[in-house]
């Protein structure tokens, strides 16, 4: 079940998070990401947050299916880059076998810990064989709210490969590091790529 205090403060910090998250040019990660799939991939951006990926995406001839909780989030994009952007949460993940690529970039660090399974069970699910995932979440142990109330749930790196594992990923790459987010703190984080089971 989503959460409604971080929900909340995204409807409120939106324009505030997509100023301090927005590029004219896709990072290295998200070009990676890119390079991986042929044109007309139809990928779910899940959590799209203020489109900015989506926008990236559909510039480098991609199908992007922006999905987001916030509806503060879905106006931002909409209004900043005329993106088809629909609510949902990590419940509402479904299909099968309809994406050629998912990017879950640090959105399911606010799903709760039990519920990490099915959510990546439900995106195995909708991924076409051969399809790329990428994750990214914070590291450490536990689950807490930071500064701005926002929930957390931290993931080690074992952990999450053997999530992506389990649901039917072979991990193909891992990268980790530290950055500072909108609350202030530098936090670890590791980045993981994985390639469904044909």
């Amino acid at each position: 079940m989503a959460d409604a205090k971080t929900i909340a403060i995204y409807d409120s910090k939106a324009a505030d998070y997509a100023a301090s998250f927005t590029s004219n040019t896709p990072d290295k990660t998200l070009q990676a990401f890119v390079d991986l799939l042929p044109k007309g991939a139809r990928v779910l951006d899940l959590g799209c947050g203020p489109g900015t990926a989506s926008a990236h995406m559909r510039d480098a001839g991609l199908d992007p299916d922006p999905m987001d909780a916030s509806q503060g989030m879905i106006a931002l994009a909409r209004e900043r880059y005329d993106l088809p952007v629909r609510l949902g949460t990590f419940d509402d993940i479904s299909g099968n076998a309809i994406y050629d690529g998912i990017w879950a970039n640090f959105s399911l660090l606010h799903a709760a810990r039990t519920d990490l399974p099915r959510y990546l069970k439900a995106l195995a699910t909708a991924t076409k064989p051969d399809g790329i995932i990428h994750v990214g979440m914070k590291t450490g142990d536990g689950t807490k709210r930071d500064a701005m109330d926002r929930l957390y749930t931290f993931v080690t790196v074992p952990e999450l490969r053997g999530l992506l594992e389990d649901t039917g990923f072979a991990v193909t790459h891992i990268k980790e590091g530290a950055e500072r987010g909108m609350a202030g703190t530098i936090d670890p984080f590791v980045i993981m790529q994985g390639r469904k089971n044909a």
